[in-house]
């Protein structure tokens, strides 16, 4: 197992990143994991059949020395028209000072040519030194890391790999409706688990998994976005964690924890820790996948992100890259290694410090219009993280809870109409329900932009209300 002498070195908790005994799990602990063989029955049938690549199965035997490889259809480097790379960066300690960086020689190389199936090792190097650092997670622990074209790249083929058609999965809800086209095309089905301010409702889901038949398997997958949850803002609390992750060691269920949102964190506590870490205090670790994203804190166009979890489901999540796209794009994983290496494990925390206190002052200048122009006329909890605000339309002038009414016209089509565009509730609801929640994102507009924006929604609403 990787202790410190191999160079992770574990960042202070005041930078709001983990140290090198968080739970008391001391990174030269050992730490039980799940055997290999426990995978086998969580696998699709479409990830049992599919079989390494015959070409790109072989590649690593062309690093030993002396051999002179006639395997792959490799491009020859001497025709790539490309001979650097020169861009700057803001510095992350002082934004009005750049950084310039050059990508050439064999760095430029290796980014120009195909390369390793789960990405370039120095960046998977680096991504697993940032597990360490952020989630206490260590070599050695059965888990392994995976770099693909964002995490949604990831997330689309570890769904593949663990779900078969008509499987039941459970999905917290409202859920990311960006993961619903996914269950939807495998016929599955979506057992939603209640929801609220601080995450996944353990007895919503201990109810639902309790009383399953007897006669039909319990689902083998939960997802969750639990840090400024798309579309709630919510956080999952650390109690509601643990409980889950209890829930999964005695349903015998995996943790899809889908986090983009994880450096976005910007609540007044200090950051809960994930599932991926959480799970340390279980008798053995095994049971999460976890997704990162590079699209919220570095760029969404350079389509960077990564899956980390138990060895047998990246290696199926490999195979099945192996077969659709190869690799992730190596230029854009070698223009963020260029980057990352120059800033260091330090400034990164830095800049995704930065990143969090921006996205801050937006939730505040956004909740602050909400009182202004909403107030009786919506209701809302205040996100912690992330970039949206998950509010409740109050359409119904009697207060009447039963006839709270439905978004989805109102938003869809009046607002619009009325110079507003944003998403109604249902289109995060499994089962696409009547709701009168709404889903607003905060990340780009001004301030002057938010108030026009809910002041026009404001007479929408107030026009609705009075034909009611």
């Amino acid at each position: 197992m990787a202790t410190h002498s191999d160079g992770i070195l574990i960042a202070p908790n005041g930078n709001g990143h983990v140290d090198a005994n968080v739970n008391g799990n001391l990174a030269s602990n050992p730490v039980k994991r799940l055997p290999v063989e426990f995978y086998q029955d969580f696998l699709s049938l479409a990830a049992k059949i599919r079989r390494p690549s015959p070409i790109r199965g072989l590649f690593p035997l062309e690093n030993r020395p002396g051999v002179i490889s006639l395997l792959a259809g490799k491009p020859n480097d001497a025709m790539f028209p490309f001979t650097s790379f020169n861009f700057s960066v803001k510095s992350p300690t002082d934004p009005s000072q750049e950084i310039p960086i050059t990508l050439e020689g064999n760095d430029l190389a290796l980014g120009l040519q195909y390369g390793a199936t789960a990405g370039l090792p120095r960046l998977v190097e680096w991504f697993t030194g940032l597990q360490g650092r952020s989630h206490n997670r260590q070599k050695g622990e059965g888990w392994r890391l995976s770099v693909g074209g964002g995490s949604q790249d990831m997330i689309y083929k570890a769904v593949i790999a663990l779900v078969n058609p008509g499987d039941p999965i459970l999905v917290e809800s409202p859920v990311y409706a960006g993961v619903l086209p996914m269950f939807e095309s495998l016929k599955c089905d979506q057992i939603e688990v209640e929801t609220d301010a601080n995450g996944i409702r353990s007895d919503s889901l201990r109810s639902i998994l309790e009383s399953w038949p007897a006669t039909k398997p319990k689902p083998k997958v939960l997802y969750t976005v639990p840090y400024g949850c798309n579309p709630t803002g919510m956080t999952a609390s650390v109690s509601r964690r643990r409980e889950v992750l209890a829930l999964a060691r005695e349903h015998n269920f995996l943790i899809l924890e889908d986090d983009p949102y994880y450096y976005l964190y910007f609540g007044k506590t200090e950051r809960p820790p994930s599932y991926f870490q959480l799970e340390l205090e279980q008798p053995e670790v095994g049971r999460v996948l976890r997704f990162d994203s590079f699209s919220k804190i570095i760029s969404a166009g350079i389509r960077i992100g990564f899956v980390s979890g138990p060895a047998p489901f990246v290696d199926a999540i490999d195979l099945h890259t192996g077969t659709a796209n190869l690799q992730g794009s190596h230029l854009a994983q070698a223009i963020t290694l260029a980057l990352l290496e120059k800033w260091g494990y330090e400034n990164f925390f830095a800049h995704t410090s930065a990143v969090a206190a921006f996205y801050k002052q937006k939730r505040d200048v956004f909740e602050k219009a909400l009182s202004t122009h909403l107030a009786g006329l919506a209701e809302w909890s205040t996100p912690e993280a992330g970039m949206f605000v998950w509010f409740k339309l109050l359409l119904n002038p009697d207060g009447d809870a039963s006839a709270e009414g439905d978004s989805e016209d109102l938003i869809r089509t009046k607002a619009y109409e009325g110079g507003v565009l944003a998403l109604p509730g249902t289109v995060f609801l499994p089962n696409g329900r009547k709701t009168a929640y709404v889903r607003a994102s905060f990340s780009l507009s001004t301030e002057e932009q938010v108030n026009e924006a809910l002041k026009r929604l404001r007479n929408v609403i107030l026009k609705e209300r009075s034909a009611v």
